[in-house]
């Protein structure tokens, strides 16, 4: 939970240009007041149009949008709803629909991993593919990961749901087909 409220300080901070100052919290009772301070402070931020430009915060830059942050905090919460749950006695069955798994895989390959990811330090050509998208990322030594085109030497394929969890490093039954290693570089944060 104190990661979560970290993260929604940050987007506050990112979306009004301001220092990030995550609350701290002594008792159970403390973190869950920061966090509905901190859940209202972010809907407040995100009543700004979805396509209002902000500065980047992230090393590597990039163009970035209220929406950005809208998306990206809700795959940010959808993953670590997977961690909660896998906490509990009996893990109830959560699968992401089609849709939103892919859009996590889109928003991970072609947003974050772009503007965060340092240079990978090797070469590869990474395959991603679900049921009915495919994604293909290229590693260099001396760049950051970026999305292409050419000759996989690893696939990484199965249901969206699966292959979603698998970039974000959760249990999964994606399949992976070639170098596995090549998806160190691609490490989710």
């Amino acid at each position: 939970m104190t990661h979560l409220t970290t993260v929604l300080s940050y987007t506050v901070a990112a979306i009004t240009d301001r220092k990030a100052e995550p609350p701290t919290a002594e008792t159970w009772e403390d973190a869950l007041g920061c966090l509905d301070g901190e859940r209202m402070a972010i809907r407040e931020a995100l009543r700004l149009p979805a396509d209002a430009p902000l500065r980047s915060p992230f090393p590597r830059g990039g163009p970035v949008t209220v929406g950005d942050w809208t998306r990206r905090l809700a795959h940010e919460f959808a993953i670590h709803r997977l961690d909660a749950e896998s906490a509990l006695p009996t893990p109830p069955v959560t699968q992401y629909r089609t849709e939103f798994a892919e859009d996590g895989i889109d928003e991970f390959l072609a947003f974050l991993t772009p503007r965060r990811a340092q240079p990978s330090g090797r070469d590869g050509i990474v395959q991603v593919s679900t049921d009915t998208r495919s994604w293909t990322v290229l590693l260099h030594v001396d760049q950051p990961p970026t999305l292409g085109q050419g000759v996989p030497d690893l696939s990484l394929t199965g249901p969206a749901d699966d292959v979603y969890r698998a970039l974000w490093g959760r249990p999964n039954q994606a399949g992976k087909v070639g170098d596995a290693t090549l998806l160190e570089p691609l490490a989710a944060p």
